[in-house]
């Protein structure tokens, strides 16, 4: 069976720079309090108005289409990941291959948050194995910035989110690397648990006012919740922003990133002496350090970038996985390993030979 291989890569993240000395004018907070529980230093914003999750997914792709040698008219799908997209609805993979000028293609968004970019990449791969598609165009980009809680009430999450874009193109491939051993994505894991989603969600807008409220919401009439998309109340008690219990978040994730990246490696035959880098979701530093030392990685086997652009979401490990890229840490025939964890809870793994 062929495999499918990155045969293209691409970044992007907006001008506009915002320290945590930034963020201090708008909260309660400081550089130290931040760091010490993040190891955040700074993250980009989009610009209001200027720049969308579209538009930022679309710099990205142009790089990562130009770099695998081929024009936007050669990509035959697309698979968009995001949590942030441009409009309620239709998602972004339509606005991107409108603003390329694409053919008529399929286009698919991925709803999986964190694990986003994991998720659209094993579903890329699995077409690329099938013979379905040649050119398969897998974006994850974020605009969080427009949707946090500037204000000291919310600055447990809105300090940890960054905007930005990552992108690749998936090919066809049969190459073995100059060890003799094959080239490509060798395997993805995928899973999730969702007895406790509620725990790191948006509430709203969303259609579940008879299902299921956080308070205050519980304490009203049913029937008159159930008329509501968004109301004043709704953004009067904040509930119109992320909402995140982070202990219970952290102390899920520390446990199954490290059990995913195993299952890769034993699905491969791998141990984690094998691993050149170990590309994790940039969600916390914290958690990323947790990880490591449960798998008992060297430091310059693992890639952390989320001090200078926090937690991009979707877009974070293909902006990592480009950067490490480009700053010559992923050589050809190298064993990348990239693991998620996230909303939902979903969580992933996946194997690459460069």
């Amino acid at each position: 069976m062929q495999r499918s291989k990155i045969a293209g890569i691409g970044y992007y993240v907006p001008k506009n720079v915002f320290t945590n000395e930034d963020l201090k004018k708008y909260m309660d907070t400081s550089d130290e309090w931040i760091q010490e529980r993040t190891g955040i230093k700074e993250r980009h914003y989009a610009d209001r108005t200027g720049e969308t999750t579209t538009t930022m997914g679309v710099e990205a792709a142009k790089i990562a289409i130009e770099r695998a040698g081929i024009t936007p008219q050669e990509i035959d799908f697309i698979i968009f990941a995001t949590l942030s997209p441009d409009y309620y609805f239709p998602g972004c993979g339509v606005l991107l291959q409108r603003a390329l000028k694409m053919k008529e293609i399929g286009a698919l968004d991925v709803r999986n948050q964190c694990s986003g970019f994991l998720y659209a990449l094993s579903v890329a791969d699995q077409f690329i194995k099938t013979g379905m598609y040649k050119n398969i165009l897998v974006v994850g980009s974020e605009k969080h910035s427009f949707g946090l809680d500037f204000s000291t009430r919310g600055r447990n999450i809105s300090v940890i989110f960054g905007d930005g874009a990552g992108a690749v193109v998936l090919q066809p491939t049969n190459a073995l690397a100059s060890s003799g051993k094959e080239q490509g994505i060798l395997s993805t894991h995928l899973h999730s648990d969702g007895e406790s989603a509620e725990i790191l969600a948006m509430y709203n807008p969303g259609t579940h006012a008879n299902h299921w409220q956080p308070e205050p919401f519980a304490t009203f009439d049913k029937a008159e919740i159930g008329q509501m998309f968004m109301s004043h109340a709704m953004i009067d008690y904040a509930q119109n922003f992320p909402n995140m219990d982070g202990p219970a978040v952290f102390k899920k994730a520390i446990i199954k990133m490290p059990e995913v990246v195993e299952e890769a490696l034993l699905a491969n035959g791998l141990t984690t002496a094998n691993i050149d880098l170990l590309i994790p979701h940039q969600a916390n530093l914290r958690i990323a350090q947790f990880v490591q030392r449960k798998l008992n990685l060297r430091d310059d086997q693992v890639y952390n970038n989320i001090q200078k652009y926090g937690n991009t979401t979707a877009a974070s490990i293909p902006i990592a996985l480009c950067e490490a890229w480009e700053e010559g840490k992923i050589k050809e025939g190298d064993v990348v390993c990239l693991t998620a964890f996230g909303s939902g809870f979903t969580w992933a793994g996946a194997i690459i030979r460069w």
